[in-house]
């Protein structure tokens, strides 16, 4: 039986129009929700990766290396951007992260199987390279994918070779 999962990562106030926010970031939101969309037609699992700080954000090594104080808990910056707030569902799991890769993400994913995990959302060179790994990890059989049209980052250049690298870790760069 084929399982497919939709990994959402950080698609966050702060990442879209905030702090850390860059243009690209916001032509996103209809080509994700349209994936969210077309996953909840066929059944299919979809969760939500949320970066989410404490207060003390800026004395973490992150906060020392990327001092822009995003996504504190609490703030309206934590919360999920734009319209994807309208396809959220009960049954979603959010999985809260405080760094690049979701803990969270392995642990949910040590227990389940899938056949194909599908990632959508940003930053493509730190946050879904960081989780794209961990799926990889986690579930080696899995086909893991990642829709180039709904990823972006601030960066161009380290956009490309984000694709790059995870193309080269035998994942699937589809709509590039």
């Amino acid at each position: 039986m084929e399982r497919k999962l939709l990994v959402v990562v950080d698609y966050q106030n702060d990442f879209v129009t905030g702090s850390l926010g860059f243009p690209k970031a916001v032509f996103l939101e209809k080509n994700i929700c349209d994936k969210i969309k077309a996953y909840r037609q066929n059944n299919d699992t979809v969760i939500f990766t949320l970066d989410t700080h404490t207060e003390d954000y800026m004395q973490t090594q992150e906060g020392k290396n990327l001092p822009v104080e995003h996504c504190i808990k609490g703030t309206d910056g934590v919360k999920l951007y734009g319209k994807l707030n309208e396809l959220v569902n009960e049954n979603d799991l959010f999985i809260e992260k405080g760094t690049f890769g979701a803990i969270g993400l392995a642990d949910y994913l040590k227990e389940k199987s899938f056949t194909s995990i599908e990632f959508v959302g940003v930053v493509s060179n730190i946050c879904i390279i960081s989780n794209a790994v961990v799926a990889k990890t986690f579930q080696p059989e899995a086909a893991i994918i990642i829709d180039a049209s709904c990823v972006a980052s601030f960066d161009d250049g380290l956009h490309e070779k984000a694709l790059d690298v995870m193309q080269g870790l035998q994942m699937k760069i589809i709509n590039r």
